[in-house]
């Protein structure tokens, strides 16, 4: 039986053993539905301290507030599932949200936006055998290499790990790969075509096999450059939004390069977290609604 958000706490105190029941009762589906493409919602971003949507510093610090757009978003036609950490899959759990969608379970947090340590990504959020307890459908985890910090070896090693882990339980699981570096103290990906080449061959080679292995890849600073791009693997890939800006004009600007790459053979569906839920213009419904017509 779903409950409302103001009883999450109540719920959480006294019976803490619904959430396992949630999980046990929620209706499944496949990764891939009838459309033969994804949309997936995200919100792991809060795990990893970041907060911030384009000006606004702690725009996903309400968890009430970001439950509602969730579930507002989960509720519209084409939207297939979402991507959080257990924290918040398991409010939506106890909502009743879950039903009939993809649940992905995120996996590295321990990068926290801002700290020294944060490219040594370390697994602080869904284990391998917690998503399959749990009956989840697939996990995701970031890859962010820096060539001259040495905890980047530590994330590479463990996300190959990982990747066997998830392979042996025949789950699925989406790596976000990045080359990234250090500008001002603050981590930065370079979003190049000849970077964000080199990502997905690294990405692509981890592991003891690759069977269950999508990748979650952002569009390059220039969009014209995707298609040469993902000719570098062939395994399955979404687009991951990102903070695409503070105006409606960076929003539309976003739409566009998302049009473009999602034509492309290997690429199929989204990922879409902050945009989305916390649009520049406009509600949650029309935005969400937009981005399920690129597809």
């Amino acid at each position: 039986m779903s409950i409302s958000i103001s009883d999450l706490v109540t719920v959480r105190s006294r019976h803490p053993e619904a959430i396992a029941e949630a999980a046990a009762r929620r209706v499944r589906r496949p990764l891939i539905g009838d459309s033969g493409r994804l949309m997936i919602v995200a919100a792991d971003h809060p795990a990893r301290g970041a907060l911030a949507v384009g000006g606004h510093k702690l725009a996903m610090a309400n968890r009430g507030d970001l439950l509602e757009r969730l579930c507002v978003a989960l509720s519209r036609p084409g939207v297939d599932g979402v991507l959080a950490t257990a924290d918040i899959l398991e409010d939506l759990l106890l909502l009743g949200a879950l039903d009939g969608k993809v649940v992905m379970g995120s996996m590295n947090r321990g990068g926290l936006a801002g700290a020294s340590f944060e490219l040594d990504d370390r697994f602080t959020g869904h284990r391998p055998q917690d998503i399959e307890r749990l009956r989840f459908d697939a996990g995701k985890l970031l890859l962010r290499i820096d060539y001259e910090d040495a905890g980047s070896l530590t994330t590479m090693v463990t996300t190959a790990r990982a990747i066997d882990d998830m392979a042996e339980r025949r789950l699925p699981v989406f790596v976000e790969p990045f080359i990234s570096r250090r500008t001002g103290g603050k981590v930065v990906n370079d979003l190049s075509a000849e970077a964000v080449t080199k990502s997905i061959a690294i990405a692509s080679g981890l592991a003891g096999t690759s069977a269950y292995t999508w990748l979650k890849v952002p569009v390059t600073d220039d969009a014209d450059e995707m298609a040469a791009v993902m000719e570098t693997s062939t395994l399955p890939a979404v687009l991951l939004g990102g903070d695409v800006g503070k105006s409606p004009q960076d929003q539309e600007e976003a739409y566009e390069k998302w049009r473009k790459a999602l034509g492309l053979p290997t690429v199929q569906g989204l990922v879409v977290g902050r945009s989305l839920l916390y649009p520049a213009e406009g509600s949650v419904e029309t935005a969400v609604d937009t981005a399920v017509g690129l597809l």
